[in-house]
């Protein structure tokens, strides 16, 4: 390759590292094989690329390459050169498969070197709380099903005295690489199970996991305020993770009851409270509870109809993260009476008799008349 390796990065020999790692991966996209299917031009642009950029990434090399230029590494330096014998050679997989490692990070966040660790499951658990506990807020004590790190080896996964050592297969990075064509394709090494190490005694209380299954007790704090379907993250409560890894999280799913009496619409209470008809007719004072406990005094004025609503401000719900309540809406009910005594009815049918009160009614019989004409006898028949 008779071209300058910084020229055809097109960087300048002050760049950074990081700088040549930019513009090496812009152009190894551009000419990439897949990208050019049948172009010979592009699949010999690419390997100059791979090569080049080999060369440039390894300070060694790169040292090596300022000073002797590219006959460090095409062996006209003998065969102690910095390239050795046939440094033209070019090692597809090894260079391909660092741009994944480098874009990716490599398989399952492992990067090069390989984890012995492995992050614990995150868990859910779901709550019913009543909308009391919802208004002022509690504190819950939940028993979750889960693992917790081995006692006995500390989470090593090994038995005293003992340490894992790298995995002989893959040379502890956890993965295993295979050419396929243009690309490296990866995978779990099959004999350390993708943990880069291996353990010749295993702990014999945790088979070596390092954690055990153990059921945990918890304290979560509720807030004031929350809804149903609130999620409550505690961190580091999961599932304990392999080999000293941590913790996942625990996600807290909160259901509210239904109430009895009310019925929650945002941070708005209702409640349906109903009355007699003589307190409707007359008028009355009542008290209607609260959800703080205590109940409120609400006058109702004669002749209320059912459906009237009374609003109290502030003794609706709280609203999270703020010093803001809602509302409660008392909504009346009319209750018709029912099991009359003969007294009774002979002196409703003396209340009626002694004059119109209804005049919604009336009003609506008086339209319906209207309606056919004025025709007495349907209007008398049709009102019975």
């Amino acid at each position: 390759m008779s071209q300058d390796y910084y020229e055809l990065l097109g960087c300048a020999r002050t760049s950074s590292a990081d700088d040549l790692k930019k513009a090496y991966r812009k152009l190894a996209m551009q000419h990439h094989p897949d990208r050019n299917p049948g172009d010979k031009d592009a699949e010999k642009r690419f390997k100059e690329l791979n090569h080049a950029y080999d060369i440039l990434k390894d300070p060694e090399k790169r040292a090596a390459y300022d000073r002797y230029g590219a006959a460090a590494f095409d062996g006209s330096m003998g065969a102690g050169g910095p390239g050795g014998p046939g440094g033209q050679g070019f090692d597809f997989g090894s260079v391909f498969g660092d741009i994944f490692d480098e874009m990716f990070g490599g398989a399952g966040g492992r990067g090069r070197g390989g984890r012995t660790d492995s992050r614990g499951q995150d868990l859910r658990f779901n709550l019913e709380i009543t909308l009391e506990q919802a208004y002022g807020g509690t504190e819950a004590t939940v028993r979750v099903p889960s693992s917790v790190s081995c006692e006995t080896c500390h989470g090593s996964g090994t038995e005293a005295g003992s340490k894992p050592h790298q995995c002989p297969t893959c040379q502890g990075r956890g993965r295993l690489r295979a050419q396929q064509g243009f690309f490296t394709v990866e995978r779990a090494c099959h004999t350390c199970h993708g943990a880069g190490q291996v353990i010749d005694k295993p702990c014999k209380t945790c088979a070596g996991q390092g954690r055990v299954r153990r059921d945990k007790t918890l304290k979560v704090n509720i807030p004031a305020g929350v809804e149903d379907g609130t999620r409550i993250r505690l961190t580091g409560e999961g599932e304990a993770g392999t080999r000293g890894g941590p913790a996942g999280d625990l996600y807290v799913f909160l259901s509210v009851r239904r109430h009895t009496l009310f019925e929650r619409e945002g941070a708005d209470v209702h409640c349906k409270v109903p009355i007699s008809m003589v307190q409707a007719t007359l008028g009355s004072s009542i008290e209607v509870p609260t959800l703080d406990t205590k109940f409120a005094r609400i006058n109702i004025p004669s002749g209320a109809q059912s459906g009237h609503q009374f609003r109290l401000r502030g003794k609706g719900m709280p609203i999270m993260r703020s010093s803001q309540k809602g509302d409660m809406y008392i909504e009346i009910m009319v209750e018709t009476p029912v099991n009359l005594t003969a007294k009774q009815k002979e002196l409703l049918k003396e209340f009626e008799n002694a004059g119109k009160t209804s005049p919604e009614s009336d009003g609506f019989f008086a339209r319906v008349k209207e309606m056919f004409g004025g025709d007495d006898s349907y209007f008398s028949v049709y009102s019975k």
